[in-house]
């Protein structure tokens, strides 16, 4: 919204293409992306070790108890719920980008020992560990390729 808009010269033959850069600047502006990209991501990083899967999670600005993390059918799922909504009827907001929402991921994990999952929770990251029944087992080979 506070973006200013560059004066380019070029040759203009068509009266649509004056107009063009502004209704792209201004429906490419940071209001209308935001609001197109309410669905946020949760990013996480999966690793695995001979016994386990380690996984960590950003969820920065979301409260422990608003985590839930459910293991069903070989689908670990993590969803979280922020709750950033005040009511301030006397301020005069330029721009509020804080969001409040819910937010899921799943993924498919095979060979999981769903009785010693294990979470914890610190500084906006959720580590949880996923021991693995067949530790060690994998029997991988590797699949020349003709």
């Amino acid at each position: 919204m506070f973006d200013m808009i560059p004066f380019r010269r070029n040759n203009v033959t068509n009266k649509q293409d004056v107009f063009s850069p502004f209704f792209k600047n201004f429906f490419n502006d940071d209001f209308f992306s935001s609001m197109g990209d309410l669905q946020v991501n949760i990013n996480v990083d999966i690793k695995e070790t001979d016994e386990n899967y380690l996984m960590a999670a950003d969820l920065p600005g979301i409260k422990k108890e608003d985590i839930n993390i459910e293991f069903n059918n070989n689908y670990l799922t993590i969803s979280a719920k922020r709750n950033d909504s005040m009511e301030d009827k006397n301020e005069n907001y330029v721009r509020r980008e804080r969001r409040y929402g819910e937010f899921k991921r799943s993924f498919y994990i095979d060979n999981v020992d769903e009785s010693k999952i294990s979470a914890s929770f610190n500084d906006g990251v959720l580590k949880i560990v996923l021991p693995k029944i067949n530790k060690g087992n994998d029997k991988r080979i590797k699949i020349d390729i003709k």
